[in-house]
């Protein structure tokens, strides 16, 4: 008699530094999905010190290659992400979308990641000013990127949150460490999957997975992160993480995700500029 095989469960892993890790406690949640249960690393203070140590050593890099550079590698990893459509759709399908649902997320997705790949070689040109001032001296301004930015993702938007999250602070040329949802990791980390095989360096982009309000604060805390994006954060924590962010000036910001088909929330140049400093040179304009 043959007996009736037993699933393995899959575990999902931590993204950090371009690889998977277990998180480093080696504790993990179920995530009950659809079809299936799913274990989910639960990443600890130690995984956010990692990634930050691994996004502040790919930042010199990834800020040093030039903007069309930049949008190229963000165009590659759409084509990723249309290549590997199915596997997307399965996994919000298995979060509960159906199966409309499920493809017009992903649309909405990759329509944003090409959308923002445009725009890295624009920035400059864009919001870059030359100052009128009395005196003999050029006075130029532009943007340049802040450095390490974390990212709280929506809740309620596995992927498309962590997408509008995470791909205008890259665009900038700064290195993120991003916090996928807590109840809706699944294709977070098949948007981390996407990142390990395309042309993003290691370190660039880290996700990590668990308790929003645990990871968020030491994210927050963190003195090596010099900005921080929320996302549908509730008033009370968002408040809890911006007290967090004081002790070193970290710059703050907050948006609400509303309505996922407003373009107006999630296209937006100024979500790049958001995370970018603006840099002023004074040049002699001659006698």
């Amino acid at each position: 008699m043959m007996r009736k095989r037993v699933a393995v469960p899959k575990t999902l892993k931590l993204f950090i530094g371009g690889a998977f890790a277990r998180s480093e406690s080696g504790r993990t949640y179920s995530l009950v999905a659809r079809d299936s249960q799913v274990n989910v690393a639960l990443a600890s203070r130690k995984d956010v010190r990692d990634a930050v140590t691994a996004a502040r050593g790919a930042w010199p890099g990834w800020s040093g290659r030039s903007a069309y550079n930049r949008g190229q590698i963000v165009y590659r990893l759409a084509e990723i992400m249309e290549s590997r459509r199915e596997q997307f759709e399965a996994c919000l399908r298995e979060s509960g979308r159906s199966r409309a649902a499920a493809a017009g997320e992903f649309e909405r997705a990759a329509d944003l990641v090409v959308w923002y790949a445009g725009w890295c070689d624009k920035i400059d040109q864009t919001f870059s000013t030359k100052n009128p001032v009395s005196s003999p001296f050029f006075n130029v301004s532009s943007p340049e990127a802040t450095g390490v930015v974390g990212v709280v993702a929506p809740a309620a938007s596995g992927l498309l949150g962590l997408a509008v999250a995470v791909v205008p602070a890259m665009c900038g040329g700064n290195t993120v460490v991003g916090l996928a949802s807590e109840r809706d990791p699944l294709s977070a980390i098949a948007f981390a999957e996407a990142l390990a095989t395309c042309d993003v360096p290691p370190g660039v982009v880290n996700i990590l997975t668990g308790s929003c309000d645990a990871v968020a604060q030491h994210l927050a805390a963190h003195m090596d992160v010099n900005a921080l994006g929320l996302w549908d954060c509730d008033a009370k924590l968002a408040k809890q993480l911006q007290i967090a962010a004081i002790e070193n000036v970290k710059r703050v910001r907050a948006y609400a995700l509303v309505d996922k088909n407003a373009r107006t929330e999630t296209f937006s140049p100024h979500r790049i500029l958001d995370f970018m400093e603006i840099k002023t040179v004074w040049h002699p304009a001659g006698v």
